[in-house]
């Protein structure tokens, strides 16, 4: 299997494992020493660079709302030491997130991540994210003040 291959592989699985299974045991398997969270627009860890205990407490803090998530990759693009990923995600609203407390609602969003990778460990990402989408799901029946 080529690098590149290898890595989309790595990538497949630490989606699973880790963002829709919220394995927190499989993060030191999938990360560098250091991850950098490069642009992450609306997300607290934006411009932070993570150790493995920081990325779990990023993962539980993230999952709290959406227990059940689940990413659905729908394309993988490689070049050199990144791995591009465009995905769908839904997840039940079932805590506070932003203000909005629990609705029970199946949400969706779409969003485009690009992962790095030192060697087969992954480094870091850049990401847009459709949050606006989210707030409308979630604001759907809130009447304004």
């Amino acid at each position: 299997m080529s690098p590149t291959q290898e890595r989309k592989e790595i990538l497949r699985r630490f989606m699973e494992d880790v963002w829709n299974q919220g394995r927190l045991d499989a993060v030191d398997a999938y990360l560098a020493l250091r991850y950098t969270v490069r642009h992450d627009p609306g997300d607290p860890w934006h411009g932070k660079q993570l150790d493995a205990e920081a990325f779990k407490e990023r993962l539980r803090v993230s999952r709290a709302p959406f227990p059940d998530q689940r990413f659905e990759i729908q394309e993988l693009f490689a070049d050199g030491d990144a791995v591009v990923a465009t995905w769908l995600w839904t997840g039940t609203h079932r805590a506070e997130l932003a203000g909005f407390p629990a609705t029970g609602r199946q949400i969706r969003m779409s969003g485009a991540t690009v992962y790095y990778f030192e060697g087969l460990k992954i480094c870091g990402h850049w990401q847009i994210v459709d949050r606006l989408s989210v707030f409308q799901q979630l604001s759907a029946d809130r009447q304004p003040g």
